[in-house]
């Protein structure tokens, strides 16, 4: 894609989140990545209103190399936006305040596990049997000092497409954008499912036992 293209998504996507309720109030964020070159949303503004001139551009070490006329500020999600690219090469990395998300740090305590629900097939590297597990951070007054937890989340958990945050919401990622908001979405439902799971009695985190009878009856 070219330049405009890249700024062009991250405007449309912006919208579309918006509509989800993902980032209203100004909050959330997105980054794509070119190459050595991150392309990320500003902090502060109506996501919704984005336009392609709003942007900010930086190294993959975050310095800016690019960025809008007037006052905009370079996202505060920007050092976990690097954290995700340089420790799983990801494309795009997505910080979204869904309510879902922030309810399941709620319920849950270190981690979100979830088995046996048919979404899990899209998020990369799983599939119906494998357990989905997703580790929660605590939160901190100031974005940018969830770094360093976000960075130790991701190598502790390697098969771990996103981080939620405590009492705040979600950050995702993936190789590229569309693999980054199909994970979004399908996270989304994913712990919306696992809460009401838990309000009508059922244990996410435990398989299908219609699974495990078919799975004995087959040997």
């Amino acid at each position: 894609m070219t330049d405009q293209e890249i700024r062009e998504l991250i405007c449309e996507l912006c919208r579309l989140f918006y509509r989800q309720g993902w980032v209203s109030g100004t909050g959330g964020g997105i980054s794509i990545r070119d190459g050595d070159r991150a392309f990320i949303a500003p902090s502060g503004v109506q996501k919704e209103r984005l336009s392609p001139e709003d942007l900010f551009v930086s190294d993959l070490k975050g310095n800016v190399l690019q960025e809008p006329a007037g006052n905009a500020c370079i996202s505060a999600c920007t050092p976990l936006f690097l954290a995700a690219f340089e420790l799983r090469d990801a494309g795009a990395v997505m910080h979204s305040h869904s309510a879902n998300a922030v309810m399941a740090t709620l319920r849950f305590q270190e981690r979100v596990e979830i088995r046996h629900l048919e979404m899990i097939k899209g998020i990369e590297g799983h599939g119906y049997d494998d357990p989905l597990v997703i580790p929660i951070i605590e939160n901190t007054a100031h974005e940018h000092d969830l770094a360093d937890s976000l960075r130790d989340a991701i190598q502790a958990y390697p098969r771990t497409q996103a981080v939620l945050v405590r009492r705040h919401g979600i950050y995702v990622w993936g190789r590229d954008w569309t693999a980054a908001k199909r994970h979004a979405e399908c996270y989304d439902y994913l712990l919306g499912v696992a809460g009401q799971m838990q309000d009508a009695g059922f244990d996410p985190s435990a398989p299908d036992p219609g699974r495990e009878f078919a799975a004995d009856n087959a040997q």
